[in-house]
């Protein structure tokens, strides 16, 4: 049997803070919540889903990524998040590997990388 997909599930301590970064400054929009008052999501952006937990109390500190989301545009993003005030961690830079990446922490200290995949020698 195949695989379809997965789904990140990203633990937070306060789900309305990280509800608003994820809306306001990332760009995800919320197409079900959970509780009441809710502390569980399911964000989308494009074709990017993930799932914010707030039952489970605050993520474990952690220097690794919680989430890696393929973006067409790694530097048009980085410019995007930028605007909307979030602090870009490293990036966008080439990897030895063939991407393009960008790192930010979400308002609850989750790490995410956004990578592009670069198509030729040119680095676009």
């Amino acid at each position: 049997m195949e695989l379809q997909s997965s789904i990140p599930v990203l633990r937070v301590a306060e789900y309305p803070r990280a509800r608003e970064f994820y809306t306001g400054r990332l760009g995800f929009t919320v197409t079900e919540e959970g509780g009441e008052p809710p502390r569980f999501g399911i964000f989308w952006r494009g074709r990017a889903q993930l799932f914010l937990d707030g039952w489970h109390g605050a993520p474990a500190p952690s220097e690794g990524w919680a989430a890696y989301l393929h973006v067409a545009d790694a530097r048009a993003l980085a410019a995007e998040l930028a605007a909307a005030g979030v602090a870009i961690l490293s990036g966008p830079l080439d990897t030895e590997y063939g991407l393009r990446e960008v790192e930010i922490a979400d308002s609850e200290g989750n790490r995410l990388c956004f990578g592009q995949i670069l198509d030729d020698d040119s680095g676009n």
